[in-house]
């Protein structure tokens, strides 16, 4: 027995528990991606038959809305660039300025009612307008590491952590015999695991998942990771009820413009992987803070902000481009068919509605 598998054997109630919680972390990942029959696992699996269990697990039928991380509100704000990106990216949203933004704070799962759970998975979607009409989208969540390495590995687990239809409940004893049986999974819920959730979304940081490859102005190219740390927030009492984490955000942005330091971890290549979103990167990697992201609107989301923006992680501008991840290019074709389904139907009211002031 590896040490890794006897790691997963070893998992306590609250690994399990916590399993649960982040069952829709692949949703949150995969839960906006594609949009075809597209063949992209060794028994045909599709981004039609990913997204079908994301659907699956909803608890329900909502149409018009996202098939994961349903629940979300709209902001917009700007990313004010620093410069410090320009020795690693060509892009143009490196250069020093500021560049407009909207983008959707969410929960994981295809529910847009569900009641605001703390350690649900959260998710920050982000779309940065730049020069020339280009465009850098950003699908992130809280953790530092994805639960799965492939699309396949996603739909597994998600089949074995889905509710018993007898109880409503996931099987902790399937649930452990899968983790048991994926070393890879076990090791990334031991880093997840590693503390609780902060309180509000303001406190929470966000992560890019996958490693993506940055090329400069002379052709140097480097693999690189993000996420978003967040800068000081101010304390502010937090609200209760269903959605009290959504309430306490809205409240934040309207006392305050929000911000966000964006922070690129410098990967070696050969030796860091960049193509198993599961495997963190070593500590000590050279970091590079290269700007912010400022939250300064929250609206109801809607036709008019980003209810019908897909928040593809490859929609990349010139100077950005994807790592050989195969996640990505399955996160897309999830994300596309999500997009294809619910842009057929009527589109509901925002589940979070913000009162303008």
């Amino acid at each position: 027995m590896t040490e890794a598998s006897q790691r997963s054997l070893q998992l306590n109630r609250r690994t399990l528990l916590g399993s649960a919680a982040v069952a829709a972390l692949g949703a949150a990942g995969i839960g906006g991606f594609l949009f075809t029959e597209s063949v992209i696992g060794p028994w045909r699996l599709t981004a039609r038959r990913l997204v079908d269990r994301l659907q699956d697990t909803a608890g329900g039928t909502f149409p018009g809305c996202r098939r994961n991380h349903a629940k979300g509100v709209a902001v917009a704000g700007y990313f004010d660039s620093n410069g410090n990106g320009v020795e690693l990216s060509k892009a143009s949203v490196f250069r020093p300025g500021r560049y407009r933004l909207d983008g959707r704070f969410s929960l994981a799962g295809g529910n847009p009612h569900m009641p605001d759970v703390p350690a649900a998975p959260r998710g920050l979607g982000l779309r940065l307008f730049l020069p020339g009409g280009e465009q850098w989208r950003m699908a992130m969540i809280n953790v530092p590491v994805f639960l799965d390495a492939t699309a396949q590995d996603f739909y597994d687990r998600t089949l074995a952590f889905a509710p018993d239809p007898a109880t409503g409940k996931p099987d902790t004893a399937v649930m452990s015999r899968y983790i048991a049986a994926h070393p890879k999974t076990a090791a990334a819920l031991s880093i997840i695991e590693q503390g609780a959730p902060p309180a509000t979304f303001a406190e929470t940081a966000f992560f890019g998942l996958n490693a993506f490859e940055f090329a400069n102005a002379d052709g140097d190219a480097v693999p690189v990771r993000w996420r978003l740390v967040p800068d000081n927030p101010a304390p502010l009492a937090q609200p209760v009820g269903e959605n009290a984490l959504f309430d306490g955000l809205v409240a934040g942005i309207q006392a305050a413009p929000l911000r966000w330091k964006l922070v690129v971890t410098v990967g070696e290549r050969g030796v860091d992987p960049t193509d198993d979103a599961t495997k963190a990167w070593p500590p000590g990697r050279r970091e590079v803070q290269v700007g912010a992201v400022v939250v300064e609107q929250a609206h109801t989301e809607s036709a008019d902000n980003v209810q019908n923006v897909n928040f593809d992680p490859l929609v990349l501008p010139d100077g950005i481009a994807p790592s050989d991840d195969p996640l990505l290019q399955a996160r897309s074709a999830a994300y596309a068919e999500s997009y294809r389904r619910r842009a057929g139907e009527t589109k509901p009211t925002g589940a979070v509605v913000v009162k303008e002031v």
